[in-house]
């Protein structure tokens, strides 16, 4: 553990500590809990009732230390939004008074009115009832004295009703197939993940400004304007130098999502006049979603205190680049070995390989559905010009593996240059 310097702590002392991630699991549960819900988190096997109960009274306890009274059923339902209902911790006692409690039930399962979420036309009126189920595999957060729980939502028959479960599903499909094949190259890995680092783009307006402008609170987008004196066009803004305001946020922002243990690594100027970046080191494919729709909420919270107003939409402003979301995408074992990851010699890596031309065959096989994915009405003003990602869908391998795979496809031995050099003429760079 860092120590604290002239009575400020350092990142690795309070990074995490409004989490209930692994590190406090292991130190407040019974060792045959923790490896009971470790065997949930790897297995997906279902916890035991009286499990449950134990998980979920550690959990109150830890939360009531930290200053939380209310716990909440955080799920995405089909709005793009994420939802919540607040349930406070009291339990009336026969005196009059109250004591807190959190009941295994109520961890593993709550029941919010679903007839009012959308849902594609899935459900008969008589069974708008929806449920949210406990996610054990993305860790519970403390925030405005609430701890909050993910959850996926579904139907009372059972139809998904939000995003998170058509990842989960996705996730195990994926898992079952890639150490399906894993088998054949003689790997024992029993699970695979998928794991992503979604970008953040942002862009940052002072509030007296945008209160001035009705379009942008009601619609997050301009919507008529006189073009800026000066907008992109000379290029200086991209990763040029970060403003004071901007960067008093920014360090503001940092430790608010270091604090939700969410790994922050990465902040620059964007191309666009008031535009920005946050990018974070990669984690679990539902986990880094999860954080992803935390980070949004954070950051809109965070400006407020600067004065500013952020704006998430994808194209705020006509004119100037709009805002993406870019997704550093790979699968690992669960031992941490990246399968997406050539190694020294990638002609020799014929597991590698096997993984590859099985993605790219997936990518060409299902670009529509890709692309539909990402045709929202708000990205819909931002696709079709120099942004990503464009419509024609395209793989860049690098020209080493795309000689290996024209070899492999021709039939011809591969010659590739692994230890090919870059010369840039200065002798003193690398």
């Amino acid at each position: 553990m860092s120590e604290s310097v002239n009575g400020v702590k350092s990142v690795p002392e309070y990074f995490g500590c409004n989490v209930f991630n692994e590190e406090t699991m292991k130190a407040r549960l019974p060792k045959n809990v923790y490896k009971a819900l470790l065997k949930t988190k790897t297995l997906r096997t279902a916890l035991a009732p009286d499990v449950a109960d134990v998980i979920a009274t550690t959990m109150k306890d830890w939360a009531v230390e930290k200053g939380a009274t209310h716990y909440s059923h955080w799920f995405h339902p089909m709005t793009g939004l994420s939802a919540e209902k607040h349930d406070s911790f009291i339990s009336p006692t026969d005196d009059g008074n109250v004591i807190m409690e959190f009941s295994g039930k109520e961890l593993i399962k709550g029941e919010p009115d679903a007839s009012s979420f959308p849902s594609g036309g899935l459900r008969a009126t008589f069974e708008a009832r929806g449920y949210t189920a406990w996610d054990p595999t993305s860790p519970a957060f403390i925030k405005d004295k609430t701890l909050y729980i993910p959850t996926a939502f579904c139907s009372y028959t059972g139809e998904t009703l939000d995003k998170k479960t058509p990842l989960l599903r996705s996730m195990e499909v994926i898992s079952e197939q890639f150490v399906r094949i894993l088998r054949l190259f003689g790997s024992d890995a029993t699970r695979v993940t998928t794991t992503v680092g979604p970008e953040q783009e942002y862009f940052l307006i002072d509030k007296e400004l945008y209160d001035q402008r009705k379009d942008l609170i009601y619609t997050g987008r301009t919507l008529f304007g006189a073009k800026a004196p000066k907008g992109q066009e000379l290029e200086d803004h991209y990763y040029g130098n970060i403003k004071s305001r901007v960067h008093d946020y920014m360090t503001d922002l940092d430790e608010e999502l270091w604090k939700l243990g969410i790994y922050s690594k990465t902040e620059h100027n964007e191309v666009a006049p008031a535009q920005h970046e946050m990018a974070p080191i990669f984690t679990t494919s539902n986990v880094a979603a999860d954080q992803n729709a935390l980070t949004m909420e954070i950051m809109k919270k965070v400006a407020l205190k600067h004065g500013l107003v952020c704006l998430l939409h994808e194209k705020p402003f006509a004119g100037v680049n709009g805002s993406g979301k870019h997704n550093n995408w790979s699968v690992s074992t669960t031992d941490g070995h990246n399968l997406l990851d050539p190694g020294k010699n990638p002609k020799d890596n014929i597991q590698f390989l096997t993984f590859l031309t099985a993605i790219i065959k997936a990518v060409d096989e299902n670009a529509d559905l890709l692309r539909l994915s990402v045709a929202s009405a708000g990205n819909d003003h931002r696709l079709g010009a120099n942004e990503a990602p464009p419509a024609i869908m395209s793989i860049y391998v690098g020209s080493e593996l795309q000689q290996i795979l024209d070899a492999l496809e021709s039939g011809e031995m591969i010659k590739t240059d692994a230890n090919e050099e870059f010369v840039i003429g200065v002798e003193a760079l690398p």
